[in-house]
């Protein structure tokens, strides 16, 4: 009877551990600055250029650098510094995955890259798009890999700062980029909208 009886309160407790599902997460890019957080969606259409931000964010590769070039209205720009020589010291370039449903519109992130005549990417580099037009004239020539869902006020203030000559910040913006891992009910929380 102690053997059955036995049997059964493992039964009974294994059943009550596997009820308990864990919800689903996303990962989601986010980046903490001296104005503010960012977060923003990877999406599943660009496999190559999501995988590469989760890659270098989780290895911290962008928390020495800064947003490099700021010019409002178009973009503000980090990763590597916006010269030929900056591309050439990418980690890795990435074939291009453009896709018609994602577009240059406010908010949305990018990936850099040279006049290479393949449209290959920089590893490295990234941009979010400030101009609450979009960008059209950029589709199908850069690779939009993400879109920002909270935080649209740090994009507001970054993109206005004061720049020298060559659109780079007058201040220095520090970059610390991660990936966090957000639910459903997260997301909706911040202000994602399925």
């Amino acid at each position: 009877m102690n053997r059955l009886l036995a049997v059964g309160l493992f039964l009974i407790a294994a059943s009550c551990g596997h009820s308990k599902k864990e919800a689903k997460t996303y990962p989601v890019g986010q980046i903490i600055t001296s104005k503010g957080e960012m977060l923003f969606w990877l999406y599943d259409e660009t496999p190559l250029h999501k995988a590469s931000f989760i890659k270098l964010a989780n290895g911290h590769y962008w928390d020495s650098l800064t947003f490099n070039r700021v010019i409002r209205n178009f973009v503000i720009q980090g990763g590597c510094p916006d010269t030929p020589e900056g591309f050439s010291d990418s980690p890795y370039l990435l074939w291009p995955e453009f896709n018609d449903s994602l577009k240059h519109v406010y908010g949305a992130v990018g990936a850099g890259r040279d006049d290479n005549p393949e449209k290959l990417s920089a590893g490295c580099q990234f941009y979010i798009v400030h101009n609450k037009e979009g960008i059209p004239r950029l589709d199908g020539n850069y690779v939009i890999f993400g879109q920002v869902f909270k935080g649209l006020e740090v994009l507001e203030a970054i993109a206005t700062v004061t720049t020298d000559s060559l659109d780079a910040p007058l201040t220095a913006i520090p970059l610390d980029v991660n990936i966090v891992l957000l639910t459903a009910a997260e997301l909706e929380e911040y202000g994602y909208a399925w």
